[in-house]
Order: structure tokens, then C-alpha cells, then sequence
């Protein structure tokens, strides 16, 4: 980024870098397909690095989840006081394409091929474009980091499921991507299925607004209740009223991974069967009724 660049530039040029890195990364293409991409246009948007919600997100997730000062701090081994003063935060969506989302509709025990092959070399290309995003930043003289890519990352165990100390939909929804839903996922004008990254960086870039009235406002269900599409949709009946049971989710991938790795000989934990054929699939469905 040449010097002088104003932070509204700054974020277009970091949207720009992304939207490049997925139309010519090979990364982001089918293994057993030349051209089919495996993910379409992301959304990136960001966030202030010292909002007061990731404080909060320390009793919401648990105390262990990083604060974007102190993931930065923990990969260049300083006081997070040694920091400069601004901190900002990167936030990505990658939607998974109709095509692959369509593959998925009919399932009903396990994820499709095509989904499979997203959930494993999907998140392949989002780890490459995470060291991306980090060093066309630190090539400009910034710091940066990928706390997901960091060896202090780490998914921990707990009573009602595993969590993590960088949760990235969380990081999303800081940034204004979206918020979360019934079965646990998180909706963005581009709808649930996607996978999502995010990097910190000192780079001054422009704060993306949350404009959602609530953590929930893009799910059907906690707007007017008419909407439990995903609750059938999920085969180990993980998902009620109540919301999503991750222990359960969790003990049934464990009991269908062997014949996933077998049939498609991937290792992957996630049928993504609540993110297709519901009516958050590819869009926000509150869009309309928040107008």
C-alpha cells in the first residue's frame, strides 16, 4: 500500500486482493474439475481491532478466546501494549457455489461429494489466501496475522461442546457480515453456506458498521418463529427449538467420518446438510421483513 493511502482506500485494495486471490488461485477449484470454482466471489469487510466486543466474547465463547491485540502480540512475542495504538481486523465469507450447494439439497445422512471436497480443499484455499492476506500486508511494511494459522490456536473441549480461542464467525460477525442462526451457523447477505477467515493487522482500514438489530436478525426462526427448516434437515437431530447441540453434531460426524474418508477419501467433519435447502442457503431471508 503506497504511503499515504487513506483507510477507505486501503480496504479496497485489501477487497480487491481477495477477489483476485480467489478468481486465479488453482486453490479454489474442484480437484477432479478443471474450472468449477470451489468458492464464488467472497465478502470482506472489517472491523475496529479494540472493539469492546471482543471483550465481551470472553464470556460469551470463553475466557481463552484471543482478543485481536493479544493474537497479534502472541505471533511477534510482544506486550500487547507495545502494539501500536489502532488495531484492525479483516473479515472474509466465502460463499460456496450453486453448484455445490445443489449437490447437497437431496442429502439426507451425509454431505455430497462436491461438499465434502469444500468442507477439506475449500479450507485448504482459505488458509492460502490467509497467508496472502498477510504478506502483501507485511511486504508493506505492517504487521499482520492469521491467528487461525498460529500455533497458539487451539479447539477446546467443554460441557455443552468445542469452541475455540479464534472463533471466525464470531470474528464475521464483529466485522458486519452477518449474524447467527438456529443451528448454529451464521448468515450473511450471501446466506449460511460458506466458510469464513480473518486476519489482524495495524493496517489503517475502514470500520465496516454493524448494522443487525440483534445477534440473531437474519434467522427466520428467532424473528417470527414461523421458520425450522434446518431442524429436520439435520440426521443426527441435533438441532431443535432450542438451538444446536454441538456434542451431538459432533458424535455423529465421529460415527460417519470413516465412510466419508472412504467413499471420498477426504478428511472432513461437517455434513452442512442445515446449510442447504433451507431458505438462509444462498441469501438473508430476514432481508425483506428488516425493511
Amino acid at each position: 500500500m503506497p504511503a499515504g493511502m487513506k483507510p477507505e482506500e486501503a480496504g479496497k485494495f485489501i477487497q480487491e486482493e481477495v477477489a483476485a486471490f480467489a478468481r486465479t488461485s488453482r486453490l479454489n477449484r474442484m480437484p477432479d474439475s478443471g474450472d468449477d470454482f470451489i468458492f464464488d466471489q467472497p465478502l470482506v469487510q472489517f472491523a475496529d481491532g479494540d472493539d469492546p466486543i471482543f471483550s465481551e466474547y470472553k464470556t460469551i465463547i470463553d475466557s481463552a478466546h484471543l482478543k485481536p491485540r493479544e493474537a497479534l502480540a502472541r505471533t511477534y512475542e510482544k506486550s500487547p501494549g507495545d502494539l501500536p495504538a489502532r488495531l484492525f481486523v479483516i473479515s472474509w465469507i466465502l460463499p460456496i457455489t450453486a453448484k455445490t450447494r445443489e449437490s447437497n439439497r437431496p442429502q439426507k445422512t451425509v454431505p455430497s461429494r462436491l461438499w465434502a471436497y469444500t468442507r477439506w480443499y475449500g479450507e485448504k484455499f482459505n488458509g492460502a489466501l490467509r497467508e496472502h492476506v498477510v504478506k502483501i500486508i507485511t511486504e508493506r511494511g505492517y504487521l499482520a496475522t492469521a491467528p487461525f494459522l498460529q500455533p497458539y490456536f487451539k479447539q477446546m473441549e467443554k460441557d455443552n461442546g468445542p469452541s475455540s480461542n479464534w472463533s471466525e464467525r464470531h470474528i464475521a460477525y464483529a466485522a458486519g457480515l452477518g449474524t447467527f442462526s438456529l443451528s448454529d451457523g451464521f448468515i450473511t447477505e450471501r446466506g449460511i453456506a460458506h466458510r469464513c477467515g480473518s486476519v489482524v493487522t495495524d493496517m489503517p482500514l475502514p470500520i465496516s458498521p454493524r448494522t443487525a438489530r440483534t445477534p440473531y436478525s437474519n434467522c427466520l426462526f428467532y424473528v417470527n418463529k414461523k421458520c425450522r427448516a434446518c431442524i429436520p434437515r439435520c440426521p443426527a437431530g441435533a438441532i431443535t427449538e432450542q438451538g444446536h447441540d454441538k456434542k451431538k453434531c459432533r458424535e455423529y460426524m465421529h460415527d460417519t467420518i470413516g465412510y466419508i474418508n472412504q467413499k471420498y477419501s477426504v478428511d472432513v467433519q461437517g455434513c452442512g446438510l442445515c446449510q442447504t435447502r433451507v431458505p438462509c442457503e444462498f441469501r438473508n431471508p430476514a432481508k425483506k421483513l428488516q425493511a
